[in-house]
């Protein structure tokens, strides 16, 4: 397969190189689009006031792979692959491996994710895949399930178009309890930002705060409750797949705001 790989961790990430690397290893056409330096927690923003540079990357990738480094973000690092750098379209976009999870709410503000949902609007299968620490540097059980997932969807394609947000458990593959398909958990925070004084004795704000994970949804959620949450199957050390799609129609809401009658406003 002819595979699209970007990430917000940078262009120097040990996760990129990894997944890069692991899906050259075993035949795939892999070519590398990232940032030139960390995004992470950029969401799909794009760059729109300044201009845009790739530059390619050697010596960091395997040599069959052909990479670039982008000074914008990843959002745009895939619009600009799939516009401006690529002869044709790949068969698959993939964005990883993030050195972090990208769980529940969190998705909104990943860069990991946004790279691949980018995929998912131009009609691209894409998968977002993220290690569930911060600070590990094992890749490898990631790796191998990136390389056996993607033969899975090479020979069994998807029926409809969705990204699948992977997430993978910081263990030793023989402590992993299995895959799990899950649905979107919520993850809430306290204290979110600490409040510190300069050298100058100016004030300015540290963007911090303690997760406070898997709160319930009130909303009836019917045949999805029976799912585990991303963040419950993760936390019992299943590699977790929830599919999301960029449509945020509250669809169930559609009939009721219907019934307000707000073409009346001028009565």
């Amino acid at each position: 397969m002819k595979i699209l790989v970007s990430n917000d961790d940078g262009v120097f990430a040990e996760g990129i190189r990894s997944l890069a690397n692991g899906l050259a290893a075993v035949g795939h056409e892999v070519i590398v689009v990232c940032p030139d330096k960390e995004r992470s927690a950029t969401g799909h923003g794009l760059t729109l006031h300044q201009p845009i540079r790739a530059e390619i990357v050697k010596s960091i990738f395997d040599d069959r792979i052909t990479a670039w480094a982008c000074s914008g973000t990843p959002a745009d690092c895939v619009k600009l692959a799939l516009f401006g750098l690529l002869e044709s379209k790949p068969d698959l976009v993939l964005a990883g491996i993030n050195h972090g999870p990208n769980l529940g709410t969190d998705i909104l503000y990943s860069g990991t994710v946004s790279a691949a949902m980018e995929g998912i609007v131009e009609n691209i299968p894409s998968i977002a895949l993220s290690l569930g620490s911060y600070t590990s540097r094992k890749f490898e059980v990631a790796v191998n399930f990136a390389q056996s997932f993607v033969q899975k969807i090479e020979s069994q394609p998807l029926e409809n178009l969705m990204l699948l947000n992977v997430n993978i458990p910081a263990v030793e593959e023989t402590e992993i309890a299995g895959v799990k398909i899950t649905r979107q958990g919520i993850r809430r925070y306290i204290d979110i930002f600490e409040k510190r004084v300069d050298p100058r004795g100016k004030t300015y704000y540290w963007l911090a705060g303690e997760v406070q994970e898997d709160v319930e949804e009130t909303n009836d959620q019917s045949s999805l409750e029976k799912l585990p949450t991303d963040i419950q199957a993760i936390g019992e050390k299943y590699i977790t797949i929830t599919p999301l799609q960029y449509n945020l129609t509250y669809a169930k809401e559609l009939g009721y705001l219907q019934k307000w009658k707000i073409d009346n406003f001028r009565e």
